[in-house]
């Protein structure tokens, strides 16, 4: 028997168009943090800058649970096509606002249609491929975010500069359209199993996923904790006059998690809690990390802003090959977390010593780099587990319980690094703090590896 491919013939229109989605959306993602600076000023919006990246997020946790619910009661078809017409939408209100009011809008939908394709994409994996493919598909998705990575801040930069900062938003809305149509021809020839009907239609009897027993209740919890993740991020940036919205956002979420996440998870209870921990554990210590790389590398060693770009565009390199690595190890799940997140621990502590000027700069680079691969290598590891650990048809619902936790546990490491270097104004020591704390994050992820099986592995 000849081992299934990723690009044979029956998955090549769905695997090309998920693809070409996936890069788009990284490209805006990446996109808009080049961008914000100009947008603020030409729109006269600065006072709301923070609210393009917190209200963005705050609608990316809402849609994450309405798409896991309706993924799981539909099949993944229609959450994905209103994630992608959302996204679109939103792309589009963005690149026309006349205003900020109307900018922050078009990143509200922005955010709520990337969270249900995000979420569908999950189920349709699950679906549409054999488990043997899933690592497999898993790399190529976290390939797609390598080139937005190299090439996205530097041509964002000049289409802003010679044209306009819009046509970054309108041009990847208009290219995101036969990136979808590709897609779904996929689906119509390839199909979807039949699970949900075809494409994703409900068969009879079924429930829909917004009027499920239990789901009004979720959602108001998740929209509690979309609040409370935007009044921390709003709140850390300003730790003088925002602690009270800080920690008003940090009792939210602290309220609302134990509602949205799997029993156990905050404790790491083994099988599927334990994954969803590992991935809040994984991102949290990566991403505020990575806010702080850059950051390091200019203000402290002198970097231009080009320069020091660079160290994050090889982590996004070797993100790619830790991601390709993993999928060449389907039966190593839990070396590949212990290596992994050790791999971010230490390229995490590499990159803080160059905080000392006698420590070559190129030290960060490679640190980095370190960081990048162990991230790649856990990635998509977790995600081949959240399908494996879920019950039938609970997919949908697995999938949005690890985003939500991702996203929690991420803001909650940059908004707490990120009000120590507000309070301590960045100093050597600081720095070390900061990154400390990041280290610590990660190695605990190393130690809690082993309780992603539902009983203990005998190495």
């Amino acid at each position: 028997m000849t081992r299934p491919r990723v690009f044979a013939p029956r998955y090549r229109a769905v695997s090309t168009g998920f693809v070409a989605l996936s890069l788009l959306v990284a490209f805006e993602y990446l996109a808009v943090a080049t961008a914000m600076p100009r947008i603020g000023r030409e729109l006269h919006g600065y006072h709301l800058y923070a609210l393009a990246f917190s209200g963005n997020l705050a609608a990316n946790i809402i849609a994450t649970l309405v798409g896991g619910r309706w993924s799981d009661a539909r099949g993944p078809g229609a959450a994905l096509w209103a994630g992608v017409g959302g996204f679109i939408a939103g792309l589009a209100v963005s690149g026309l606002a006349p205003g900020m009011e109307v900018f922050l809008a078009g990143r509200f939908l922005q955010g709520f249609g990337g969270g249900l394709f995000n979420v569908a994409l999950y189920v349709l994996v699950a679906r549409v491929y054999p488990a043997p493919l899933h690592p497999r598909v898993f790399s190529l998705l976290a390939a797609a975010w390598v080139l937005p990575s190299i090439v996205g801040p530097a041509l964002t930069g000049i289409v802003a500069e010679r044209w306009s900062w819009r046509w970054v938003f309108l041009g990847v809305a208009v290219v995101a359209v036969p990136a979808a149509l590709v897609m779904r021809r996929g689906l119509r020839t390839g199909g979807e199993k039949p699970a949900a009907g075809p494409a994703g239609e409900l068969p009879a009897g079924e429930v829909s996923g917004a009027t499920a027993p239990g789901f009004p209740r979720r959602l108001a919890w998740g929209v509690l904790a979309a609040l409370g993740a935007a009044l921390l991020q709003y709140g850390s940036g300003t730790p003088e006059s925002g602690i009270p919205l800080a920690a008003a956002g940090l009792a939210a979420l602290a309220l609302s998690l134990p509602r949205l996440l799997p029993s156990g998870a905050l404790r790491a209870a083994r099988g599927l809690p334990a994954v969803v921990a590992l991935r809040g554990l994984a991102a949290g210590s990566f991403f505020a990390a990575e806010v702080f790389v850059p950051l390091t590398l200019t203000a402290e060693r002198g970097l231009s802003t080009a320069q020091a770009g660079l160290a994050l565009t090889g982590g996004a390199v070797a993100w790619s090959f830790g991601s390709w690595i993993q999928g060449r190890l389907p039966g190593a799940r839990v070396r590949t977390l212990r290596l992994g997140t050790a791999l971010i621990a230490l390229g995490v502590s590499i990159t803080a010593l160059t905080v000392f000027r006698q420590v070559p700069v190129a030290v960060a680079f490679g640190g980095w780099m370190t960081a990048g691969l162990g991230i790649g290598m856990v990635f998509p590891t977790l995600s081949v587990l959240v399908l494996e650990l879920s019950a039938p048809g609970e997919q949908g619902r697995a999938s949005a319980s690890m985003s939500i936790g991702e996203s929690a546990l991420s803001i909650v490491a940059v908004a707490l690094t990120g009000a120590l270097y507000a309070v301590f104004r960045g100093t050597p020591a600081t720095y070390l703090v900061c990154f400390g704390l990041l280290v610590v994050m990660a190695a605990t992820g190393t130690a809690l590896a082993d309780r992603v099986r539902p009983e203990p592995e005998r190495d």
